[in-house]
């Protein structure tokens, strides 16, 4: 594993010391969602540009090619 280093307020690190608490779990635990939020967000950006470039499917067309597939 690597070895990170952040620098915080003097204030703040005596807050945590009065708590019993993994703060290594809660950073890293913080660092994962974050970088699962950006992917999420990077994911949903990819969706709407596919979205923009399609065309509408017509009414019933979804059904004739599902039809159409299974003839196969």
């Amino acid at each position: 594993m690597r070895m990170i280093t952040i620098r915080i307020p003097e204030e703040l690190k005596e807050e945590m010391r009065k708590y019993d608490v993994n703060w290594r779990e809660i950073i890293r635990r913080a660092i994962e969602e974050k970088i699962r939020s950006i992917k999420m967000e990077e994911a949903v950006e990819k969706i709407r540009e596919v979205r923009k470039r399609s065309k509408p499917v017509k009414k019933g067309e979804l059904d004739a090619w599902i039809k159409q597939d299974r003839g196969r």
